[in-house]
């Protein structure tokens, strides 16, 4: 029991930050409505609420609940952890700021439309979002569906919009997800490398300080105790040698 609860522990710290702080977030909050600390009407995206009562955490914890316990619950962790690693891992390795900076155009944009589409949870879309551009970035991948369908990775967005239908869910909020992923692609990685482009989406600096290690001070010369194999015992003594041969010669 122990030794499982140390490699979950390890598993855990292991997982890059910004995607361990966004699962954990919905972990939590889908646990929270699951024992009835908050109701999901607590939750969901009310412009109303936020403009008139000052409710603007429901900005946040629309993103957060995928719905109580089950399969629809399941399948959206499943593949928002899988994503979000294999992103923040692959292409955004080394630059989690960047991938948060992505994470905070993903729900500006999908709350600027939402003001106006009557949607109140927006979990789904930022999923598809990050399936898109991951499936854009990794064209080659062959993907497995199931065991039903294999396809390269570009078509898996569209794919998982027909599974929507099959299971009858609006696919509206597949369609903004989409939308804004490619929104993201397209700023980040088609139009800087256009004639006459340029970086349109820049990291600030807070966030780099935030989510980015820091660097290392290439000035900073350790003591000699911190530097790899402690004091250098063979060195002194092969000086303390030198000076005693030297002190034999003179006499």
């Amino acid at each position: 029991m122990a030794n499982a609860q140390t490699m979950l522990r390890q598993a855990y710290l292991e997982m890059p930050p910004v995607t361990r702080v966004y699962t954990t977030a919905c972990v939590i909050t889908t646990l929270a409505v699951q024992l009835e600390i908050v109701s999901p009407f607590q939750l969901y995206f009310n412009p109303l609420l936020i403009l008139r009562q000052y409710q603007v955490w429901r900005l946040v914890t629309t993103f957060l609940f995928f719905g109580t316990f089950g399969f629809n619950f399941l399948f959206n962790m499943i593949f928002t952890y899988r994503y979000c690693r294999m992103l923040e891992e692959g292409s955004f390795r080394g630059k989690s700021a960047d991938f948060a900076m992505m994470f905070v155009f993903g729900a500006f944009s999908m709350i600027t439309f939402a003001f106006f589409v009557n949607l109140l949870f927006l979990g789904q879309a930022f999923t598809i979002m990050l399936v898109y551009v991951w499936a854009r970035r990794n064209p080659y991948i062959r993907m497995n569906f199931f065991g039903l369908l294999t396809f390269n990775a570009p078509y898996l967005p569209w794919v998982l919009l027909g599974f929507s239908l099959l299971l009858g869910n609006s696919v509206s909020v597949d369609l903004l997800g989409m939308a804004v992923g490619h929104c993201y692609y397209f700023l980040e990685d088609i139009f800087p490398n256009q004639p006459g482009g340029w970086k349109i989406l820049k990291t600030p600096q807070f966030l780099r300080l935030i989510c980015d290690p820091a660097p290392e001070d290439p000035s900073y010369n350790p003591l000699p105790e911190d530097r790899p194999g402690g004091f250098e015992w063979g060195q002194n003594q092969e000086n303390e040698n030198v000076d005693g041969e030297v002190a034999g010669d003179d006499d």
